[in-house]
């Protein structure tokens, strides 16, 4: 497969983890947090920690942001859905995400919801001009990557006049979350760890460009590589960021030069910050709040903001207290250390977040690790 092909030979990945035993110093850990949840799918399908010496540990991060949404945002989400005059339009991953007490949008659906799952933003513009007596509302989701396309609906529901359309507003940034990260190593009951350097968002990154995490590696002297998918992206740059840790250099370096530059995609910045501002903060599943971390329409678009339209109240639930998501999305455990893993909680009976998305950690870790993790243990 052209493309693809180049970025997944053995040869290579061979060479590349050989560099990596030889020059990672025996006497040092090395913990590097890959934030996006495509590169912990990356390193669990391609067995990636098997290759690596063991005081290498790549550390899983919450980038994924169906897995963080928090339960209180998908009640927010079930009440308006169950309004008969709403029509509310998800993305399918979003249908089984538990909300309090087991319920779902999926669940709701069954009761009788107006819940329709939609592959693009123009599928929910589409519904609106078909509908024109019922109210539909877009649950727009996800990091910047996916805040261009929504910036993009909106100013098309303005063109076509769409009087009934609106977005349940849940964007939020890569940055503060991983400045929450650094900040916060003392998470009380659910222990403390160490980050020494972190594997950067691709897609993300497209966006965004390098430069937003200059200041991570200036002000809290930590190296970040920006790294694309493939196997072979994720050696090269678990061995960039060896190196960096070795010669004491704290830099921001792009592995994914062939789709990340410095700047980011400047259009879409553009279509972002014309329709969006931030919120003062923002309740992610695991990190609690935030500060300036989720985004909302600006006051030009408010009759857009279904907030607004439909005075919706912000909840705060707690989450399952057997679920062990919260601590799985900060680093600190690893699925296999849930007891509900495997067992109650599988991608058919998701218990919590990080099994129901196909970019959580438990996901990829049922779908390739589950079997290697029990064998180790086993032999431990």
């Amino acid at each position: 497969m052209k493309y693809a092909d180049e970025f997944r030979d053995k040869e290579i990945a061979v060479g590349l983890a050989k560099a990596i035993r030889a020059e990672a110093n025996k006497a040092r850990p090395y913990r590097f947090m890959e934030f996006c949840g495509g590169h912990t799918h990356a390193i669990s399908r391609y067995g990636l920690e098997d290759v690596l010496p063991t005081n290498v540990r790549m550390i899983h991060g919450p980038g994924c942001p169906v897995c963080v949404l928090p339960a209180g945002r998908i009640d927010m989400a079930i009440g308006l859905a169950m309004r008969p005059e709403v029509i509310l339009c998800v993305y399918g991953d979003l249908m089984r995400v538990p909300g309090s007490q087991g319920a779902s949008l999926l669940k709701a659906k069954a009761r009788g919801a107006d819940v329709r799952m939609v592959y693009s933003t123009i599928d929910a513009i589409r519904i609106a001009e078909e509908n024109s007596a019922r109210e539909v509302v877009f649950f727009a989701i996800g990091f910047e990557t996916t805040t261009p396309p929504t910036a993009v609906m909106i100013r098309m529901a303005e063109k076509k006049r769409l009087s009934n359309f609106s977005v349940f507003c849940n964007h939020v940034l890569t940055p503060p979350a991983m400045k929450n990260i650094l900040e916060s190593s003392d998470i009380g009951d659910k222990g403390q760890f160490e980050i020494d350097g972190f594997v950067g968002p691709a897609h993300v990154s497209t966006i965004i460009g390098t430069e937003p995490y200059e200041f991570f590696a200036k002000e809290f002297s930590k190296p970040v590589v920006i790294s694309g998918f493939e196997p072979l992206d994720m050696l090269q740059s678990i061995l960039m960021l060896v190196r960096q840790i070795n010669e004491h250099r704290y830099e921001v370096e792009n592995q994914y030069r062939r789709a990340v530059t410095r700047d980011g995609n400047l259009r879409a910045r553009e279509e972002i910050s014309d329709v969006f501002e931030l919120r003062d903060r923002f309740e992610w599943r695991g990190l609690g709040q935030v500060p300036y971390s989720g985004l909302r329409l600006k006051r030009s678009y408010a009759i857009y903001d279904a907030e607004l339209r439909f005075e919706m109240q912000e909840l705060c639930v707690a989450d399952n207290r057997a679920c062990e998501c919260g601590a799985i999305l900060r680093g600190v455990k690893k699925p296999v250390d849930c007891k509900l893993f495997g067992t109650l909680c599988t991608p058919e009976m998701p218990m919590g977040s990080c099994m129901v998305s196909s970019e959580g950690a438990c996901a990829a870790y049922w779908a390739y690790s589950r079997f290697r993790d029990h064998r180790q243990r086993r032999a431990s």
